[in-house]
């Protein structure tokens, strides 16, 4: 018999339940108890449709209020002391300040989660750090799920991977010191998930996939020989990559079972079960959980089919990852042109397959004749589709030369041409991008998609908001301004629509943190850019103001990145054709008057692989891709990009490769540690770090941005220094920007006066 089982499940909802109910909470609409109450509701609703397509063990636990590594940081008491009393963390309004913030307090840090768009709430450690097993949600959830007849199995970030993604502060140290207490209150967990009855749990070590240092894979055999005492049966989930030189010790822990990622580790299944004790199951994820392509069942049936005669019950079978990465439900999507819904699976799809793949293994492939059938025809027509190859694509993409990755002068020649140019003060002001998306933005947007309203009335409103934004922005007295995207429903999705090659769903959402939410196009084919996609709203904007109004666009990297892409071809020719499109953009949004053009790359970092051995590789096509994009202009022409919420201090060389006259960061959360990459490298061109944290409820004070205005120039020279938010200001209100801006405003203004 083949276990089937689950990583974890998307905890949105179908229709975004969640995303809703933390808002209306937030908003004070409904009070704590009302949450708990909805969120109990959509769990189990989660929990018994997995239970519905034929799952052995449910997993309990993958749900999340906010994020999976806060909860785990507030079950164990790491409770930073800013935040007060560590034996309140039932508190909803202490998980919420951990994630958001205050007026008085600053939110946790908050980074992507490897690599990919999912971000987590980083957990501090300080000197004498202690840990006590708190309030535990994790037993109550499991107790809830045993109730409602679920086959429960709990899930537990393991301890090594929970120090590895944590930081020491204020004072460095190795954070490994604290592994002896850790893994005794993770041995107080398990032994009381055991004694609720619980059998198996599920313990994610996905760092495992990292490259390790010595000392970390040491730690890993004696944490885990500590916890092999406790009586519950272990599965190590492993995934995102292949586990390459730590795969002897991964086989040889202390556990009960071993789960691996088989899609991107595909190479090294025959080895893990040659090396795998004889008392172990080996779960297989064989369905993608990062993308949202049918698997294609005959050839995973005849990969399979071996391993089964060999394993038997040892063989457990699973998506490669939680499946927290795609949306839930592709029977939604009644829209989708049915052709390429054809080519899909969702999460709940994905289930499906794991389910025929048993049937298949257990009783013989004429079972599943049918699904067989119908897996080959969707492939088939996939591979055969015109719809997918465009002849001039391709040739464009064979047609690019060095030349077209290179702007005409450096950095140094270009700058007094901008200068000249644009005539901006010392320390120039501005945003990232987006401005507040009103009620009344919203609503034109959707009569507008409905068909309520006509194409000329949605213009007309969408106007009325740029011209509403770029008037706030000169009274707050901004030195370069943006027209405020009211159009754009989202910064890679808004560019999607307008690209061929791309398609997209009504009800595709996938958490990117908290109850930010994204709807990633899917890249189904060939991309090209049958018409401008900026230049009229750049051009309305900048009519209206003697200050420059920067042109914004997204990258390719993060076009690609944030988008579910092909597979059928390399990333890195899909990231050459997208920024081919772009190219042409940015040369119309000159040839239009745009002085200052932002390619924003977000994802530039969360695209790196897991492995330091496959860096320079990819780095090689994202920062060309980019260059491409970008490089199509005149030196007076300033080129800018934005990065945030990741750790950039490790490849800050390919950052400068981008030879972005200005790169935007986000540093705020981190009380600007990531500028420590800049002061040591001496980053040429220009930088405008984060001075304020935009998902935070709280006003930042003149002083507080002063602060970090002056210790950021103590590693960049003031004249190659901007101000700015650290992200886009898309999720906030007018109430909150228009003061936090003013103050920003006034700090660089109290800043030039200090240095002249």
């Amino acid at each position: 018999m083949v276990t089937l089982h689950n990583l974890g499940f998307p905890r949105m909802g179908a229709h975004r339940e969640l995303k809703f109910a933390l808002e209306r909470h937030w908003r004070g609409e409904i009070d704590a108890q009302a949450l708990e109450t909805e969120t109990q509701a959509l769990r189990a609703q989660h929990w018994q449709m997995q239970r519905a397509t034929g799952l052995d063990w449910v997993p309990v636990g993958d749900f999340a209020l906010y994020d999976h590594v806060l909860d785990t940081s507030l079950a164990l008491g790491v409770i930073p002391a800013r935040f007060g009393a560590r034996t309140q963390t039932r508190d909803l309004g202490l998980l919420f300040r951990m994630a958001r913030g205050d007026a008085n307090t600053t939110a946790c840090e908050m980074t992507k989660w490897f690599d990919t768009n999912y971000h987590y709430l980083v957990p501090e450690f300080a000197v004498g750090q202690g840990f006590s097993l708190q309030a535990n949600r994790l037993v109550d959830a499991f107790a809830e799920a045993r109730h409602q007849g679920i086959p429960a199995r709990p899930v537990l970030l393991g301890p090594l991977s929970y120090l590895w993604l944590g930081k020491t502060r204020p004072v460095p140290f190795d954070p490994l010191q604290l592994l002896d207490e850790l893994v005794a209150v993770y041995g107080q967990w398990l032994e009381q998930l055991a004694a609720v009855g619980a059998e198996w749990v599920q313990i994610d070590e996905p760092i495992l996939a990292l490259d390790l240092p010595p000392a970390w894979k040491a730690a890993f055999e004696s944490a885990y020989t500590q916890l092999a005492r406790t009586p519950v049966r272990k599965l190590l989930t492993v995934y995102f990559g292949e586990l390459r030189d730590n795969l002897a010790l991964a086989c040889h822990l202390p556990v009960d079972g071993l789960h691996i990622d088989a899609v991107r580790g595909s190479a090294e299944v025959n080895t893990l079960v040659d090396r795998l004790p004889a008392y172990k199951v080996l779960s297989l994820g064989v369905v993608d959980g990062r993308n949202i392509w049918r698997s294609e069942l005959e050839p995973l049936l005849a990969r399979l089919e071996p391993l089964y005669e060999r394993l038997g019950e040892r063989l457990w079978l699973a998506p490669s990852c939680s499946l927290l990465h795609v949306p839930q439900d592709l029977a939604l999507e009644d829209g989708l042109d049915p052709e390429l819904r054809g080519w899909l699976a969702f999460a709940r799809q994905k289930l499906d397959e794991l389910a025929i793949l048993k049937r298949g293994l257990e009783t013989g492939r004429a079972a599943i004749a049918g699904e067989i059938e119908a897996s080959q025809a969707a492939a088939l027509a996939r591979a055969c589709s015109p719809r997918i190859h465009r002849p001039e694509v391709k040739a464009g993409v064979q047609g690019i030369d060095a030349a077209m990755a290179q702007r005409a002068h450096p950095y140094a020649e270009r700058a007094p041409a901008q200068r000249e140019r644009l005539q901006l003060p010392l320390l120039p002001t501005t945003t990232i991008g987006s401005f507040p998306q009103t009620a009344e933005i919203r609503q034109a947007r959707a009569d507008y998609k409905a068909q309520r309203i006509d194409q000329t009335t949605y213009e007309t409103a969408m106007r009325q908001a740029i011209a509403e934004a770029v008037e706030r922005q000169e009274a707050i007295g901004l030195d370069v301004l943006v027209h405020g995207e009211a159009e754009r429903n989202d910064m890679v999705e808004y560019f999607g629509e307008q690209l061929a090659g791309y398609a997209f769903t009504r009800h595709g959402w996938v958490q990117s943190y908290g109850s930010r939410c994204v709807k990633p196009p899917i890249i189904y084919g060939d991309v090209t850019r049958p018409v401008p996609m900026t230049v009229d709203w750049t051009g309305y904007a900048q009519s209206l103001t003697d200050k420059p109004v920067k042109g914004m666009l997204t990258g390719p990297v993060t076009l690609l990145q944030w988008s579910f892409v092909r597979n059928d071809q390399p990333r890195a020719i899909t990231a050459l054709q997208i920024a081919l499109a772009l190219r042409e953009e940015v040369r119309d949004l000159e040839a239009a008057g745009t002085a200052i053009i932002q390619i924003d790359e977000p994802a530039f970092r969360e695209g790196l692989p897991l492995r330091q051995a496959d860096w320079n590789a990819y780095l090689d096509w994202a920062v060309r891709a980019f260059r491409i994009a970008s490089a199509g202009v005149d030196d007076a022409t300033q080129i800018h990009t934005h990065m945030c919420y990741a750790e950039f201090n490790d490849i800050i060389q390919a950052i400068a490769a981008l030879d972005a006259d200005v790169i935007t960061i986000e540093t705020s959360r981190s009380q600007m540690e990531l500028l420590q990459a800049f002061e040591h490298f001496d980053y040429p061109n220009e930088i405008g770090p984060g001075v304020y944290d935009i998902h935070a409820p709280r006003l930042p004070s003149v002083a507080e941005m002063l602060a970090l205005l002056e210790r950021a120039g103590q590693g960049i020279p003031m004249d190659r220094l901007w101000v700015n938010p650290d992200c886009g200001l898309k999720t906030r209100r007018w109430e909150e920007v228009t003061p936090a801006l003013q103050n920003m405003v006034e700090a660089a203004r109290q800043l030039r006066e200090r240095h002249g």
